[in-house]
């Protein structure tokens, strides 16, 4: 394991939760939560586990981003903030 890698993408990981928790927009949420599955998709490749992040880049960055986003486009605003 490159441990500096490895403290590189946790912080990132943290960056991309807490922007995700704290962006107003739904869009733009979806879309930092996949950028999240991504860097989740990373570390677990760092980690040597390549099965799991295999899965990870097709099921969280890949499928749920989608389904995420095509669900938001699907929404109304009910005010104009």
């Amino acid at each position: 394991m490159i441990w500096s890698f490895d403290i590189i993408v946790l912080i990132f990981l943290v960056i991309a939760a807490v922007i995700a928790l704290s962006v107003r927009d739904l869009l733009a949420s979806s879309m930092v939560l996949g950028i999240y599955s991504f860097l989740i998709c990373i570390l677990w490749a760092e980690m040597g586990a390549v099965d799991v992040a295999f899965t990870e880049a097709a099921v969280g960055a890949g499928v749920s981003t989608v389904i995420m986003i095509a669900t938001v486009f699907q929404t109304t605003r009910k005010s104009k903030d």
